[in-house]
């Protein structure tokens, strides 16, 4: 009898891997692109009451998904905000149009998956490295920034 290889399984704990505090957001790269050989990437999300997330964008290139695990999250979907909740989910296929933020008074934590697993965490780690020090880049500097990254802003 054969048996699999033991190092096929990679684990990722919270202790080991923590969120990121970013303002009144958090984030923890739970599975990035790099562990799971360009597959997906997933990140756990958590915004504080009343906070912003992402301005309605779309990506060329990847589609992002939308988990809800506590509080209520409002996202943009189909030209419109709206808030879901606990359980809800929302897939943006590539070049379809999304957003979230926090319009509630409570904070929620949602989880985000893309696919395929681009080095999504450098998108992440600068938009955190902005927030944490409140650096606000001009409109030529953040057209670079999306650019470099697959996200096209949109206007509403």
């Amino acid at each position: 009898m054969s048996l699999p290889e033991p190092g096929l399984v990679d684990v990722r704990t919270l202790a080991d891997h923590p969120l990121t505090e970013a303002g009144s957001a958090a984030l923890r790269m739970v599975a990035p692109g790099a562990v799971t050989a360009g597959r997906f990437g997933l990140v756990e999300y958590r915004l504080g009451p009343r906070s912003p997330g992402a301005m309605p964008h779309y990506h060329q290139t990847f589609s992002e998904s939308f988990y809800v695990l506590s509080g209520e999250l409002t996202l943009y979907a189909g030209g419109r905000w709206q808030p879901y909740r606990p359980g809800d989910f929302a897939l943006a296929h590539e070049r379809g149009v999304h957003g979230f933020r926090n319009d509630s008074d409570e904070p929620a934590s949602f989880l985000i998956l893309f696919t395929p697993g681009i080095a999504r965490e450098e998108f992440f780690a600068e938009m955190a490295e902005m927030r944490r020090s409140g650096r606000r880049p001009g409109p030529e500097e953040m057209t670079a920034f999306y650019a470099r990254h697959d996200q096209v802003m949109v206007e509403e």
